[in-house]
């Protein structure tokens, strides 16, 4: 599946939109997360126990939204975007979203 978050992808060319495609995940960290998480932020720096979840998130809503984008007999995703937004208080919904659309080779 070819994805971009441009509304184009070069050398092809879009033949039929197939409407919006979405992939949701919904996360919370752990108690020994949180822990880890807050040691590392009294030293400053990268916070690797928040920086894998986001990661994991971030792929696991972005390969449901290639799944429903093929389910929809899509062979690409244009203008495909992320949105973050905490549900409540440790809990994280992380959304992929884009057009699904058919594409050929110019």
């Amino acid at each position: 599946m070819m994805v971009s978050t441009t509304n184009e992808i070069a050398g092809y060319r879009v033949v039929a939109h197939l409407g919006m495609v979405r992939g949701i995940t919904v996360r919370s960290r752990s108690v020994i997360g949180n822990v880890v998480g807050g040691v590392q932020a009294l030293f400053g720096g990268r916070i690797d126990a928040y920086l894998s979840l986001a990661e994991t998130t971030r792929r696991e809503s972005f390969e449901h939204m290639c799944e429903q984008a093929a389910a929809a007999g899509a062979d690409a995703i244009v203008g495909m975007r992320y949105d973050a937004t905490d549900i409540m208080d440790g809990i994280t919904e992380v959304l992929a979203y884009g057009t699904a659309v058919r594409v050929v080779r110019e």
